[in-house]
């Protein structure tokens, strides 16, 4: 059985992503059109996504691998260790933050990840 996490809990995890993001942009001058670029990049393979003949809600089955790709939590994270680790960039450490809150809030809005048909997948 799985544990079913409440949406108050993927709205804290926004909230705290976007907060030491901006943190990061005002205190280490980091860029804030990457925190814009990475908030509203994840949602791209929407427009790869329509096509004429959909249901409403639905996503072409062409774009649900990629949008699932960029919907699960452990890339942003793997983005914010690497920079953390290697690159000792303050710019790519807010590009993760900004895409983990972008994640969050779609949780938290109740959009989660997509079925092989391209429709929303019942909350687990």
């Amino acid at each position: 059985m799985r544990y079913r996490v409440p949406r108050v809990a993927y709205l804290a995890l926004g909230l705290l992503a976007a907060g030491l993001g901006i943190f990061l942009i005002t205190s280490r001058s980091a860029s804030v059109l990457t925190m814009i670029v990475f908030a509203i990049a994840p949602d791209l393979p929407l427009l790869l996504g329509g096509a004429p003949g959909l249901a409403r809600g639905q996503i072409h089955p062409r774009a649900v691998p990629l949008y699932n790709a960029v919907h699960r939590f452990w890339m942003p994270l793997a983005l914010i260790a690497v920079a953390l680790a290697l690159l000792r960039s303050s710019s790519w450490v807010v590009a993760g933050l900004a895409w983990l809150a972008h994640i969050a809030f779609d949780r938290s809005s109740g959009f989660g990840l997509r079925s092989p048909e391209g429709f929303q997948r019942k909350p687990t």
